[in-house]
Order: C-alpha cells, then structure tokens, then sequence
C-alpha cells in the first residue's frame, strides 16, 4: 500500500511523497494536462469546486486556478508562473497569489514502472508555512490518493 507522506524538513519547508504504480510519463500527464489535472487536485472533503483551470505548461508559462466554496463571498485565484518544465522529470512553479506564496517543485523519479513523486515548497517566511499546514497542506494526502485512484485507470 502506497502512502503519502508529508514532513516539515526546516522553517520554511515542506515535502510530501508518495510512490505511484505509474510510469513517470503517465505520473507527469497527470499535473501537466488540465483536464487529468482538475480530475484530482482538490479534495474532495473540503467541498471547492475548481472553475477554471488555465496551464500553460512550458518553462516561462503561467497557471490560474479559480476555485468557489461556500464560505467564499466570491470565487478565490490561485496563480503563477512555471519556472522549470521538464518533461516527466520534474516541475518547478512559483505560487504568486500573494507574498507569502511558496516555490513549489515536483519531481518524477520512475524505477522499474513505479514513480516516487516529491512535492517539495519553500516559503518565504516560517509563518507562511504554518499557515500553510494549517489550511491547504492538511488536503494533500487526500489529494494524492486521488491521484492514485486517477492513474490506476490510466496505466
């Protein structure tokens, strides 16, 4: 049984992993395309629905994401720019929603048709991070299993 595992490696890190049984390419499609990517990113638990979902997956390339819930007055974006794109390796992206937004990087590390997924974030402050683990961070175990259920019809 895979399990997702999230550490607090310093102040201002955060790294969560989890092996999938995918190959890297198939781990990769899964955050890279939109339409697998909407499939599993948010948990289901917390009761927000994604609204837009707009990836432009290239080195230099923006995301917005735009999510609703019903404690928010108005929908609430999530956005940035992808500061590394390289194909079924490895993700680096900057969350610049606001300036406690953390670097975010993922890398695909596939061994015999299995990929170990390393979701690495930097704050830029220790309480970022906190409020971090407070909110969004509590959703990726959730989120990663869905993403398990996700390739296990995929691959």
């Amino acid at each position: 049984m895979n399990r997702t595992v999230v550490q607090r490696k310093s102040d201002r890190e955060l790294v969560v992993t989890r092996t999938f049984n995918a190959p890297a390419r198939i781990v990769f499609e899964a955050w890279s395309k939109p339409e697998l990517f909407t499939r599993w990113w948010v948990p289901k638990s917390v009761g927000m629905s994604l609204l837009s979902c707009d990836m432009d997956i290239r080195t230099g390339g923006t995301y917005r994401l735009v999510f609703s819930h019903p404690a928010f007055d108005q929908p609430i974006a999530f956005f940035g720019t992808y500061r590394e794109v390289t194909p079924h390796k490895r993700l680096v992206w900057t969350n610049e929603d606001s300036d406690q937004g953390a670097v975010t990087t993922v890398t695909f590390e596939e061994n015999a048709g299995k990929t170990l997924v390393t979701f690495h974030e930097l704050y830029p402050t220790e309480a970022a991070l906190e409020e971090a683990l407070a909110g969004s961070a509590e959703g990726l175990p959730e989120q990663f299993a869905q993403l398990d259920e996700l390739l296990a019809g995929r691959s």
